[in-house]
């Protein structure tokens, strides 16, 4: 029963979910979510104790549709690319901002010379930390959208000083001017975002012992993928120490 209070434990014990996790909608997304030409690698891009985001990536020599975005097989057996509009408790757009002068703009290129269309990025206690660790998260997302690239950001901590509507708040308001406030009762959140010259984000604000919604991780500004928040959590739940997963449930696992 998703999301689980994780502030029970230590954080280097989370970590060890945290791993799991991503690797868990690694493998996922690679076994079949994804469409012909895209694939998703766990990538350390700061110090911690295991990967930090899923990044999507596409051979730049792939076949083009003519916007940058590979072809998306919709032959019979093929995987689900959904064209619909996702489904989320708030919905919002807005145009970007342009940054403040001399703020740092984060670029992200594969070192195969693959092209990085996505991420996936799920927040550590790290992250909220200290003000500098938290801004330098919220400047990495924010880095990642103005390049283009489409994102997800997995918030399972509750609001602190440096958040107090949470990650996504702060990075809507760096991204648009616009508030952003939590509905009462609901401190965790998932947002995903599709990045173009409006910023579109589809956010679900969720309390401990809610299922996690799927959320979609676009691949173009048209095209996306569902994830399956809630199934790939429980596969890295399951396999979490049966000690650590009495201490955050309260005996009950």
């Amino acid at each position: 029963m998703p999301m689980h209070d994780w502030t029970r434990i230590p954080a280097g014990i989370y970590h060890s979910f945290h791993g799991r996790w991503i690797y868990a909608m690694h493998d996922a997304l690679n076994g079949g979510l994804l469409p012909k030409g895209y694939y998703a690698l766990a990538e350390q891009m700061t110090r911690t104790f295991g990967p930090d985001v899923l990044a999507l990536q596409y051979p730049r020599d792939n076949g083009s549709n003519g916007n940058g975005a590979p072809q998306v097989s919709s032959e019979p057996g093929g995987v689900a690319v959904a064209v619909a509009r996702p489904k989320s408790q708030i919905e919002a757009r807005e145009k970007r901002i342009p940054l403040p002068q001399g703020q740092r703009r984060l670029t992200i290129r594969h070192v195969s010379d693959h092209e990085m269309v996505a991420l996936i990025e799920l927040v550590s206690p790290g992250n909220k930390a200290s003000t500098t660790t938290f801004d330098s998260f919220v400047n990495k997302a924010c880095g990642v959208l103005i390049e283009g690239i489409h994102l997800i950001v997995i918030d399972p901590f509750p609001p602190t000083k440096r958040d107090p509507n949470g990650v996504h708040a702060a990075i809507w308001e760096t991204m648009t001017g616009k508030p952003f406030t939590l509905p009462s009762g609901k401190p965790l959140t998932v947002a995903a975002y599709c990045s173009d010259d409006e910023l579109t984000a589809f956010v679900d604000p969720l309390a401990v012992g809610e299922v996690l919604p799927d959320k979609p991780l676009f691949l173009n500004t048209e095209r996306y993928v569902n994830v399956p928040l809630e199934s790939t959590y429980m596969a890295a739940w399951q396999t979490f120490p049966a000690e650590w997963r009495s201490v955050i449930t309260g005996g009950s696992a």
